[in-house]
């Protein structure tokens, strides 16, 4: 199951109380205080892996507790610490309180941690309260609470490309031809109800993300179809290749579609309207030679300025094409951003 917002509660440690204990050595008839403190309770981290690809286990996990510090004892022995709690998120993870947006933190490599509560401390024992002028305290403190957070966690995936078009346009057939990615495909829209991250490699040294977005329709920005729980993916791709249906058999118009789709990631965050596109016709062989339906969006990349790929994704024609020009277009934003 692929869950890509969700709200936990995390519960760090208390700390361990304090100890009253005296010594009690032979031929020593007033011992002096000798309470150790308790150990402080655990923390509890979030941290980033490329092993976790959901925020699913927080599903069925929502409330997560670290262990508490033991209790100091006699003969000055401090209680042990708890044990901290490391909970793995996806890459692309970001935290925040709970019904806000401030953002606390924001996984963006694997690797990162983040103290998302903090232990409460052990209570002093009583060996600690001793002075010249007090030399037999029979008092201890108590082990503090551990911080208590309510956050929202939301998965955004940060791919190099992003497959962005209209339900059953045939992105999940092409990610599975360019990566080894094994999404669900058939005959029907909103097969992908989950985005799927792939791995294409370039060269033995080099490799990029790709990421197939479940399908846009008119009105996924206000929540329809699968509004705006996927749109947000869209934000961490650097390029875009949207993919367009020039199929007869899909009875829709190559060029509604396209417009309809970028007035979708317009609405929802103008900046990505602005992004760079590859402009990919799928399904041609399905279509003579000379299709009018492949022209007419031929044209339309050549007035926006985007590279043009025409490829089958079920029969492997042109995805050696697309694959160089995704290279060529991934190598450009890197030397306009060095």
């Amino acid at each position: 199951m692929f869950v890509d917002q969700i709200n936990v509660t995390l519960r760090a440690g208390k700390g361990g109380s304090g100890c009253i204990s005296f010594r009690r050595e032979r031929g020593v008839p007033r011992g002096g205080p000798n309470g150790g403190r308790g150990g402080d309770g655990g923390c509890i981290y979030l941290e980033s892996t490329r092993s976790v690809n959901s925020l699913a286990f927080y599903r069925y996990h929502p409330i997560n507790k670290a262990k508490r510090g033991r209790h100091g004892e006699g003969s000055n022995r401090q209680g042990k610490r708890g044990e901290d709690l490391v909970l793995k998120v996806p890459v692309g993870t970001i935290v925040k309180p709970k019904g806000s947006d401030t953002i606390l933190f924001d996984f963006i490599t694997p690797g990162q941690r983040y103290l998302a509560a903090k232990g409460g401390k052990g209570g002093l024992g009583n060996a600690s309260y001793a002075s010249s002028t007090h030399q037999a305290p029979r008092y201890r403190q108590e082990g503090r609470d551990g911080e208590e957070i309510e956050l929202t966690l939301e998965l955004k995936l940060i791919a190099d490309i992003g497959l962005v078009g209209f339900p059953n346009a045939g992105k999940s057939t092409l990610i599975s031809r360019l990566s080894a990615a094994k999404p669900v495909i058939a005959a029907y829209p909103f097969t992908t109800l989950a985005p799927n991250l792939g791995v294409v490699d370039i060269d033995e040294m080099r490799s990029f993300t790709i990421a197939d977005i479940p399908g846009l329709i008119e009105g996924a920005h206000e929540g329809l179809g699968l509004g705006v729980r996927f749109l947000k993916h869209v934000e961490r791709t650097r390029l875009l290749a949207h993919i367009i249906d020039v199929s007869p058999y899909s009875e829709r118009d190559p060029m509604l579609d396209f417009h309809t789709v970028m007035k979708e990631l317009s609405a929802f965050n103008p900046d990505l309207a602005d992004r760079r596109q590859i402009l990919v016709a799928n399904k041609i062989d399905l279509l003579p030679s000379q299709s009018q339906r492949i022209e007419c969006v031929r044209k339309l990349a050549a007035e926006k300025g985007m590279r043009f790929v025409a490829v089958s994704a079920l029969k492997k024609i042109g995805l050696k094409s697309l694959f160089t020009a995704m290279i060529g277009e991934l190598d450009r934003l890197e030397d306009e951003e060095s």
